[in-house]
């Protein structure tokens, strides 16, 4: 065991690594400066693509796995054709996810009323919020006629 004094030596040593290793790689600063670094991300416009391919995009983002599209599918489809400008005139719901009133999706994006990733975002967001996963917000609108 150690005494009293050998406890207080060591908390008050300075601990330090700095001398064990360059101040900078120059292999890793090299692999890192690149163009073709690993630590680049990749980005891409999704906003011309497919909705259904814009939807199969954002399911991580928000944790679900792919087996949760197919009733993300079902929904959208039944909800909304996947179409950017579906009006419901009567209710005023509006766009894919079918947001009521529309401008909520405003809180995701100035171009909700236009943009697929705008809209498929923030609906995904509406649907981990009320229900958990796409499948949970099917299976609701399975016994209720809406979500």
């Amino acid at each position: 065991p150690l005494t009293a004094d050998q406890l207080a030596d060591r908390a008050e040593a300075t601990v330090s690594r700095s001398d064990r290793r360059d101040a900078e790689d120059p292999a890793k600063v090299a692999a890192l400066s690149g163009e073709d670094s690993p630590a680049v991300s990749h980005t891409e416009d999704l906003s011309d693509s497919d909705p259904r391919t814009i939807a199969k995009a954002l399911l991580p983002e928000f944790g679900f796995g792919p087996e949760q599209f197919p009733c993300l599918d079902s929904l959208y489809m039944g909800e909304s054709g996947w179409r950017v400008n579906a009006d419901n005139p009567y209710s005023s719901a509006y766009g894919i996810p079918q947001a009521l009133p529309g401008s909520k999706m405003a809180s995701e994006g100035a171009d909700w009323a236009t943009n697929p990733v705008t809209q498929i975002r923030w609906g995904l967001g509406y649907i981990q919020d009320r229900y958990g996963t796409p499948c949970g917000a099917w299976s609701f609108k399975q016994g209720h006629g809406w979500y």
